[in-house]
């Protein structure tokens, strides 16, 4: 059995006494692949080398975060693009999307999503979305810049939103993935959008070090977790866990275009 993990942030400092344990862990769970995805610039030398680390299980996804769009600059589009076309182990652009809890500045968070969807697009490169109150926003971007654009591909990540919400985004042609956020007791809604997915846009993910899934909940949470994330969704869309796996790994194989060994 093989599973990806499509989302983490294992350059964190709370892994750097023991990313080797954490490889073992990983492996020994049947995770093959990591997504390691960034949340601002000054992250991208760092995690290249953790590319280099854990060669042929790591690929890397590059963007500003909406949490940090203030620190969007004029030469930050030109930062992200020179680095995804001078490193093949690029494969997506991101975490980029719209973050509204909180927020007072979230027209300046459109235009530095919007800016990202160009150079996603100019790359040919999917987009990894972060989402968090801003559903109908972000549906709007998305909708708009495709029929200006063209078609964008990516995924939602870590998504926790309404049946309607995922449908709405599954419209667009998006995956969705699910983190440990799952399997909360209380998460009654998100876990009715897990029935709304088809299995050929379902992905799965960590989000470590965040929210560790049950039985995990309150702990770090390691790449290792993402089957316990696997096998939730395998008992709630009432499959295999092997089946499961099987699909999601193929699924992100597709979106990120990675041949993995079987």
């Amino acid at each position: 059995m093989q599973l990806i993990d499509t989302h983490v942030h294992i350059n964190f400092e709370v892994f750097k006494q023991d990313l080797d344990l954490l490889q073992s862990r990983w492996q020994k769970a049947g995770v093959v692949h990591l997504i390691h995805s960034c949340v601002e610039p000054n992250e991208f030398k760092g995690i290249q080398s953790l590319a280099d680390r854990f060669r042929d299980e790591l690929s890397l996804s590059i963007g500003l975060h909406p949490l940090d769009a203030h620190k969007w600059t004029v030469t930050t589009g030109e930062e992200i693009l020179a680095t995804a076309r001078s490193d093949p182990r690029v494969v997506a652009i991101g975490e980029i999307g719209l973050d509204f809890y909180k927020a007072n500045n979230q027209d300046w968070q459109k235009q530095v999503l919007e800016a990202q969807l160009a150079i996603a697009h100019q790359l040919d490169k999917p987009v990894i979305i972060h989402c968090r109150n801003a559903a109908a926003d972000l549906r709007e971007i998305l909708e708009s810049f495709s029929s200006n654009q063209g078609p964008l591909q990516g995924v939602i990540h870590c998504w926790s939103g309404t049946p309607e919400e995922t449908k709405w985004f599954l419209d667009l042609g998006f995956y969705i993935s699910f983190s440990g956020i799952v399997t909360f007791k209380n998460a009654v809604q998100l876990q009715e959008s897990v029935l709304v997915v088809p299995s050929n846009r379902l992905l799965v993910e960590t989000d470590c070090p965040f929210l560790a899934p049950v039985p995990k909940r309150g702990k770090r949470n390691e790449p290792s977790y993402v089957r316990y994330v696997a096998e939730f969704l395998a008992q709630w869309r009432r499959v295999s866990l092997e089946s499961l796996a099987q699909r999601t790994t193929q699924n992100a194989c597709q979106l990120f275009q990675l041949s993995i060994a079987h």
